[in-house]
């Protein structure tokens, strides 16, 4: 994968930096001057030199000074404005009611099951492309900051995630395959350059609760989260993508999802959360905090990829 293109001054630094053309301090950006949609790219590639990197980037740019510093400025800002947002909500402070009341807003799963065109799907897809195409790799940095009950938990679901030792199931290879079948380009990072801010941010977000130990009990809030709303929504869009006709291998990944998340919502709260809790408030908070942060993003996103044709 080669670097994505920039969309501002900060990004377009930061890639002169990454290529070793010139220093951040030269290029003299300004952070705050940065737009949401150039710092949320700009993010997402900084955490990008922690998984497979860039052919165009010297390995070692993972741990220069400058970009871990960078990274910490803008993820401090993500996780400031979740916080606010979660400081802000006056709903319930349990998973389940938490869920009930963020059902309320539009989701593109009914989209996709009753009006969306196939076009529309497939901008839909390759949306979604930037985090399924990595799909459960996030989660290994949190591994190793587990107790044992809850690192076993997470152990069984990324077995699932992975496969369960078979390559071809994979559930990022069946998201690509997913891509192919649909005429779409399955390659790592292929849509990145062009997809909405949104979209960033859904990645953004859970790869900064899973590459710090301190928001380790965020990142399990965020997993159990995403499994206890996935189920329901890829039977919808299962029934959308069959409406439309699409072929078998696009439907076999959420197909997939149907049943595996159902085990994996009971697995994430049960097995996972409750023994990191332990009894803690603070800790129950924290891991509120990242199931809000999961859905509250979920639904920023639908809402602004709704609004392109609603």
């Amino acid at each position: 994968m080669k670097l994505p293109d920039a969309r501002g001054p900060l990004g377009a630094a930061v890639l002169d930096h990454l290529r070793g053309h010139r220093s951040l301090a030269e290029a003299g950006v300004r952070l705050q001057e940065a737009g949401a949609g150039d710092r949320a790219l700009t993010l997402w590639t900084l955490h990008e030199l922690y998984f497979r990197g860039f052919d165009d980037v010297d390995a070692d740019m993972e741990w220069d000074p400058t970009v871990v510093g960078l990274r910490n400025e803008l993820e401090s800002d993500l996780e400031s404005d979740l916080r606010r947002a979660f400081e802000a909500w006056d709903g319930p402070m349990d998973l389940p009611g938490m869920i009930a009341a963020f059902e309320d807003r539009p989701g593109l799963s009914t989209f996709i099951r009753t009006s969306a065109t196939a076009a529309q799907v497939r901008e839909i897809l390759a949306e979604k492309s930037v985090f399924h195409l990595k799909e459960a790799d996030p989660h290994a940095f949190v591994q190793p900051r587990l107790d044992v009950a809850p690192k076993a938990a997470l152990a069984t679901i990324q077995f699932d995630e992975l496969g369960a030792g078979r390559p071809d199931r994979l559930h990022a290879k069946l998201f690509a395959d997913t891509l192919d079948a649909a005429g779409l380009d399955p390659t790592y990072g292929a849509y990145v350059a062009r997809v909405a801010t949104s979209t960033l941010t859904v990645s953004n977000v859970l790869t900064m609760f899973c590459l710090r130990r301190r928001l380790r009990f965020a990142a399990a809030g965020h997993l159990a989260a995403f499994e206890a709303t996935s189920s329901l929504p890829c039977a919808a869009i299962v029934r959308g993508l069959r409406r439309l006709g699409f072929d078998e291998r696009v439907v076999t990944y959420y197909d997939e999802h149907v049943e595996a998340d159902a085990v994996h919502e009971a697995l994430a709260w049960e097995e996972l959360c409750v023994p990191m809790i332990d009894g803690d408030a603070d800790r129950e908070r924290e891991v509120l905090f990242g199931a809000f942060a999961c859905m509250e993003v979920e639904a920023r996103n639908a809402a602004d990829l709704l609004e392109r044709w609603t």
